[in-house]
Order: C-alpha cells, then sequence, then structure tokens
C-alpha cells in the first residue's frame, strides 16, 4: 500500500491503495465517485472514461500510480449541476435509453469539443468509435455532440 495524493474534480483526495489498483476501483470503491462506470475492464467499451490533463482516458486499466500528478475529472466534475453544454445537448437530444454508458459517452465528447470546438462527422465518429452503447444510441449520440457544439460556441 502507498499513499498517493489526486487531483480530482478541483479537489485533492489522499488514497492508501496498492499502486497497481486501477484509477476506476479508486473513485467508485474508495472516494464514493460512482458516475464513472465498470463495463468491459479491458479499456475496450468506454463506460470507465474520465478526463486525465483534459484528455478522454480509460479508468478501468490505469493504474493509480501512473495519475498521481494529474488532474482527473469524472462525470460529477464535469459540472454541478448538469449544466455542462454536453449534458444539456444529451438531454435535449433524449440520448439515453438504459443510461450505463452514458457518463463515458458525455466525458470522450466533452474532451473531443473542448479540443476541437467545431468537429466534423468524421471527427465525431472517430472520437466516439470505442464508446459501446448497448441500447444503439449512436445516432442520437451524433447528433447530441454536434448540438454541444453549437452550445459551445454561445
Amino acid at each position: 500500500m502507498a499513499l498517493f495524493q489526486l487531483k480530482i474534480n478541483g479537489k485533492n483526495y489522499p488514497v492508501d491503495v496498492d499502486a497497481n489498483t486501477p484509477l476506476l476501483w479508486v473513485l467508485r470503491d474508495h472516494l464514493d465517485l460512482v458516475g464513472t462506470k465498470y463495463g468491459c475492464g479491458m479499456a475496450m467499451c468506454g463506460a470507465c472514461t474520465v478526463h486525465v490533463n483534459g484528455d478522454a482516458t480509460r479508468s478501468c486499466v490505469l493504474p493509480i500510480s501512473a495519475v498521481s500528478a494529474a488532474n482527473i475529472t469524472t462525470i460529477e466534475g464535469l459540472s454541478e449541476k448538469g449544466t455542462h453544454p454536453v449534458q444539456e445537448a444529451w438531454d435535449e437530444v433524449d440520448v439515453p435509453q438504459c443510461g450505463y454508458c452514458q457518463a463515458g459517452q458525455i466525458m470522450t465528447a466533452s474532451a473531443l469539443l473542448s479540443k476541437n470546438p467545431n468537429p466534423s462527422d468524421k471527427d465525431i465518429e472517430e472520437a466516439m468509435v470505442g464508446n459501446i452503447c448497448r441500447c444503439g444510441t449512436y445516432h442520437r449520440i451524433h447528433d447530441a455532440v454536434k448540438v454541444a457544439a453549437t452550445k459551445m460556441k454561445k
């Protein structure tokens, strides 16, 4: 066990865990930040996506030792009341069905838009391709990213 100081959603958290513990489990089991979901455990589905220094990152395979100096943002830290333009677009377009993958989808989309505020259809497809939605809401996800891009320009 080792003591790590993590900066998550703008707050500092001390956590005493094994250096190889995946960030996902630290978030969920040690810090009670349960918006980030476990999906596949192999960084293939996107349910566990968070931002690490602004980049969309799969937290299920990322050891805590790799992020001790990073700024981490989870879905809980994207906006306090769900007012981030991507979250608003998700509601406006009515994207979620079961909702399980949505935090990861939203985190991936917001990372894309922070780097590319005017993405092409191809840019959106390439950024979102690794996020799996069991309900098949891919067209609505794509539409919501476009709506969010217009909201972020205002």
